[in-house]
């Protein structure tokens, strides 16, 4: 039976824990091999990924931050498959950062933040782009976040740093149109993932999230995938430069 990304070479960054490994999971059960770009190490994370699904998946460690790491990751994945299909742009900064006020923010510390949420994203298309011109398609995912929409008290650098996903895939969408290379992003709700559960300060305010959805319920890793595995595949061919909230119905764009 063919699956809907059978062959397709798709890149995730932090693909190797929480709910970048779920997007790995995802795209390797609709056929796609994966390549985890992760400053963690995914070595087990991609063996178990090829032996469950019976696709290649390969590790390479990446500080999406740093020029040179995205550039051997490009050189790499263009030596081993020659070619990109899919980028998931999911590594980020957000459960272990403090919440506190704007002003207690230290310089570096937004700094650093920008440097992975907004440069990392960036840094993967400059890179990854020309891996996919010429085939005919190629699907770029920033992963934002509803709080870009309706703020987050505490947290102001990482907010800000979604909001400027939701610019940026505008952007690049505009961009990479005439190469055929759809781009969009999906905007999650506060999910309870696994990094999550390793910085439990984060879920101080779950009760009130909840209440705000229309879904009222937990919103959990899986929730996420089905909007991930439609942006990768061909029913999104002639969908670009939009974000599509998972949130439960807590903003409605």
């Amino acid at each position: 039976m063919t699956k809907a990304l059978d062959g397709a070479v798709a890149i995730v960054t932090g693909g190797s824990y929480s709910i970048g490994r779920a997007f790995s999971e995802a795209l390797a059960r609709e056929g796609a091999n994966v390549v985890i770009a992760d400053i963690r190490d995914g070595t087990d994370a991609a063996a178990e990924i090829s032996r469950q699904f019976n696709v290649a998946a390969v590790f390479q460690r990446t500080d999406v931050s740093r020029e040179e790491d995205v550039m051997a990751l490009a050189a790499m994945v263009k030596a081993r498959f020659g070619h990109a299909d899919i980028l998931v742009n999911n590594a980020a900064l957000f459960a272990e950062l403090p919440k506190v006020d704007f002003r207690e923010i230290p310089v570096e510390t937004f700094d650093r933040v920008m440097g992975v949420n907004v440069r990392g994203p960036f840094l993967m298309a400059k890179h990854i782009a020309p891996l996919m011109v010429g085939r005919g398609r190629g699907k770029i995912i920033n992963i934002a976040s509803g709080t870009a929409y309706k703020g987050q008290r505490h947290l102001a650098a990482y907010v800000t740093s979604k909001a400027a996903i939701v610019g940026m895939t505008k952007a690049l969408a505009r961009d990479l149109g005439a190469e055929k290379i759809n781009v969009n992003s999906i905007a999650p709700g506060f999910t309870e993932s696994a990094s999550v559960h390793d910085n439990p300060h984060q879920k101080a305010n779950t009760d009130a999230t909840v209440k705000s959805r229309a879904l009222q319920r937990t919103q959990v890793p899986e929730d996420l995938v089905g909007a991930l595995v439609f942006l990768a595949s061909p029913a999104s061919d002639f969908v670009t430069g939009q974000t599509i909230a998972v949130d439960g119905g807590s903003i409605m764009l």
